[in-house]
């Protein structure tokens, strides 16, 4: 690079402030959080701990700078009803905030129409919050199920899907940067049939090592989409009984797909009542003992 210049990617300067992500062994693995003024997918397949992980950050936004947070609101736009409200409450109680509900705000999407109408309306809230808080935290739950079944596999239908998908990007990328927000958007995964690497012969990312309940899986709506977003983290899940063949418990995991600002990593990690925590890579040994397993299986929840 000749002196002087400077490259125009900004992703190559994404800001300093990130959100944590409420645990200290994931955000090492994503050194430091989630970035502001980007977009991040959460890809997984039903009861990976998408929506778990979500609902984590909500209350995650609250905290301030200096514990991770945003001291900011948050914005849940869902697609998957209904709306995990009971949940929410259950990690709430756990949280320093006062009324944390009270700051964050839910609306539902029905198509990708009705998405980029809440996407327009949502300007006015992150321009004059109706609280104290600023909203700096942007969600959508899930973007797959919006197209899921609206579009046609024909060149016409194909062709409007992937100008909703520039659209809507475009949108979600221009509130980041303009209000200073955290954009996360969880995405569904599909079966991949054959040996091609990636989807449809073309890697974005690491695919091939993506697998989720014994299957080769890669994140729906194509490569269209996955040009859309600035960072995709896998969520993968597995059923495994206990040597003693009695008590079962599902181990997850966490994989960076592809970030500009971070390596190819992963990070095993557990849900239960608390929330979605990480594992330290010292302790899968002793976790893999009959007392530990008995716990977690007893502990861990059917997520979303």
């Amino acid at each position: 690079m000749l002196p002087g210049i400077e490259p125009l990617n900004p992703l190559l300067h994404l800001p300093a402030q990130k959100l944590t992500l409420g645990c200290p062994v994931l955000d090492r693995l994503l050194r430091g959080g989630l970035p502001v003024g980007s977009v991040t997918e959460i890809a997984g397949e039903s009861a990976a701990g998408k929506t778990q992980l979500c609902l984590q950050l909500l209350l995650a936004a609250l905290l301030p700078p200096s514990s991770g947070g945003l001291s900011a609101a948050s914005l849940f736009i869902h697609s998957e009803f209904p709306f995990p409200l009971r949940r929410l409450r259950a990690l709430s109680s756990s949280s320093s905030a006062a009324d944390p509900l009270d700051h964050i705000f839910v609306a539902a999407a029905h198509s990708p129409d009705d998405l980029l109408s809440l996407l327009a309306t949502a300007d006015g809230l992150l321009a004059r919050p109706p609280t104290h808080l600023p909203v700096r935290l942007i969600v959508v739950d899930s973007i797959a199920a919006l197209f899921r079944s609206d579009f046609d596999n024909n060149p016409k239908d194909l062709k409007k899907r992937s100008f909703l998908f520039f659209k809507i990007a475009a949108k979600l990328k221009e509130q980041a940067r303009r209000f200073g927000s955290v954009v996360v958007v969880t995405n569904q995964v599909v079966d991949v049939v054959g040996f091609e690497e990636g989807a449809n012969g073309q890697r974005v990312g690491n695919y091939t090592s993506l697998w989720s309940s014994g299957r080769r899986v890669c994140p729906a709506l194509g490569l269209s989409w996955a040009n859309c977003v600035n960072t995709r983290l896998f969520l993968s899940r597995k059923d495994e009984v206990a040597d003693d063949g009695g008590s079962s418990r599902t181990r997850r995991w966490m994989q960076v797909v592809f970030a500009p600002h971070l390596p190819e990593a992963s990070c095993e990690l557990v849900i239960v009542r608390e929330g979605v925590c990480g594992i330290e890579p010292q302790s899968r040994r002793t976790m893999a003992g009959h007392a530990t397993s008995k716990r977690l299986a007893m502990a861990s929840l059917d997520v979303t």
